[in-house]
C-alpha cells in the first residue's frame, strides 16, 4: 500500500485524485490533506479517507474545522506552515502538489528535503523555480512525476526511449485552443466571464480554465516542459489540437514521432503518477477510434493570444522574468474573475508587468518571493490609483 499526502485536495486535480484512491482502495491510504476555505467539503474528505493531518488557509478556518471533526482524532493546522506540515510528514510515500500559484514551491523543496516522490500539477513551481527543483530533486533522489495531461503524455511517451538513451529531438507541445481559437483580437474585446470559462473539452478549476483561454497556461506548460524534461525552449513546439485527444508527442532524431492518446480525462495522468511505473485498469471511457472522424492541427496564433508570446518571452530572458510573468499573472486573472478588467487586460498588465520589473539573472528563493511580492504591489498601486489597469 502507497501513502500519499495531497497540497489542494478541494480542488479540481485533489478530487479527481481522491477519485482514482477511491477506485482502488486498497493500494492507497491517504495520510494528509490541504485545502484553502472549503471547509464543507474538506470535512466529507476527512471523514471519507481518514487523514491524521490536516492544513486549511487560515486559523479562522483551522478553529471551524476543529469544531467540526472533535469526534476524530486529528491534527489540524493552517497557513504556510501548515503546508510545510502536510509536504514533510513522516508517512506518505508521495506527494501530490495539486495548489494553484507559487504557495507551492516552498512545500515542494522541503517534502524534496524530506525523500518524498512529488506528482507535480503545480506547474508554477517549475515556472519560477526550476533551476533550484530540479537540481535539488536530483541530489536527494526524488522522482518529478507531471500530473499534467500534457506533460504526463510527454514522459509516457519518452518513457521506454530514455531508458535507452535516445534524447528527445524536438517536444509538440499540444493545445486545445481553448474557447477562442480562431478568434481575432477584435472579437475578443467583449468577451465576457462566462465565456472565457466554457472550455470546449476539459473540466478544470476556474483561474485554469482563464488562462486555458488566454493560453497562458500554454506558455506555462512551455516553461514546465523546459526544466521537466532538460530540453532548450527551441525544443518545444506548441501545436494547437482542438480534439484533446493526442495529448502531446515527441519527436525522436530519425523523425519518428510517438504520442500518447486518450480522453480528455485528469483521472489517467494522475494515476499514472500514482502508480509510476505501473499501469492499472482506470474505470474512465475509452477513445473510440471508429467515432473519431478527424484530428486537425494548427500554428498557435501568438499575435492574438499575446500571454503565449509573452511567455516565450519570459522563458528567454530568463532570470526571474517567468516569475514576474506568472506573478502579473495570478493578479490579472484574479481581478478579471472579479470582473475588474477585460479580458484582453490580461496580457496587457502581464506586458506592462514585464517591462516595469527588475531584472535579477540568477535568482534564489527569496529573490523569487521578493519578485513575486513587488508584481503584487505594483499591480495593486495600478488598480488602486485607476480603479483598474
Amino acid at each position: 500500500m502507497k501513502t500519499i499526502a495531497i497540497l489542494g485536495s478541494t480542488g479540481s486535480i485533489g478530487t479527481q485524485t481522491l477519485d482514482v484512491v477511491r477506485q482502488h482502495k486498497d493500494d492507497f491510504r491517504v495520510s494528509a490533506l490541504s485545502a484553502g476555505n472549503n471547509i464543507e467539503l474538506l470535512e466529507r474528505q476527512i471523514r471519507e479517507f481518514h487523514p491524521m493531518l490536516v492544513s486549511v488557509g487560515t486559523e479562522e478556518k483551522a478553529k471551524e474545522l476543529r469544531v467540526l471533526t472533535a469526534d476524530m482524532q486529528i491534527e489540524v493546522t493552517y497557513g504556510m506552515e501548515g503546508l510545510l506540515a502536510v509536504a514533510t510528514q513522516s508517512e506518505p510515500d508521495i506527494l501530490v502538489t495539486a495548489v494553484v500559484g507559487m504557495m507551492g514551491i516552498r512545500p515542494t523543496m522541503a517534502a524534496i528535503r524530506a525523500g518524498k516522490d512529488i506528482a507535480l500539477a503545480n506547474k508554477e513551481t517549475l515556472v519560477t523555480a526550476g533551476h533550484l527543483i530540479m537540481p535539488m530533486a536530483k541530489e536527494y533522489g526524488v522522482k518529478i512525476l507531471p500530473v499534467d495531461s500534457e506533460h504526463s503524455a510527454i514522459f509516457q511517451s519518452w518513457h521506454g526511449e530514455r531508458a535507452c538513451g535516445n534524447a528527445i529531438d524536438k517536444i509538440l507541445l499540444t493545445a486545445s485552443g481553448g474557447p477562442f481559437r480562431g478568434k481575432k483580437r477584435k472579437d475578443l474585446e467583449t468577451v465576457t466571464l462566462e465565456d472565457a470559462l466554457h472550455h470546449p473539452n476539459w473540466s478544470m478549476g476556474r483561474k485554469i480554465t482563464v488562462d486555458s483561454a488566454t493560453m497562458v497556461n500554454k506558455g506555462l506548460e512551455v516553461m514546465e516542459a523546459k526544466w521537466l524534461f532538460g530540453v532548450d525552449l527551441d525544443q518545444i513546439q506548441v501545436v494547437v489540437h482542438p480534439q484533446s485527444v493526442i495529448h502531446s508527442m515527441v519527436q525522436y532524431a530519425d523523425g519518428a514521432v510517438i504520442a500518447q492518446l486518450g480522453t480528455p480525462d485528469m483521472r489517467l495522468p494522475i494515476q499514472y503518477a500514482l502508480y509510476y511505473p505501473e499501469r492499472k485498469y482506470l474505470n474512465e471511457e475509452r477513445l473510440d477510434f471508429y467515432r473519431l472522424a478527424t484530428l486537425t492541427f494548427e500554428q498557435p496564433d501568438m499575435e492574438t493570444f499575446q500571454g503565449l508570446k509573452l511567455a516565450v518571452e519570459a522563458m528567454k530572458k530568463g532570470g526571474n522574468m517567468p516569475t514576474v510573468f506568472n506573478a502579473a499573472n495570478e493578479r490579472a486573472v484574479a481581478l478579471f474573475l472579479d470582473q475588474k478588467i477585460r479580458f484582453l487586460e490580461i496580457a496587457e498588465l502581464i506586458g506592462e508587468s514585464m517591462a516595469d520589473a527588475a531584472f535579477i539573472e540568477n535568482p534564489d528563493l527569496e529573490d523569487i518571493l521578493a519578485t513575486e511580492q513587488a508584481v503584487y504591489e505594483r499591480i495593486a498601486k495600478v488598480v488602486a490609483v485607476n480603479g483598474s489597469i
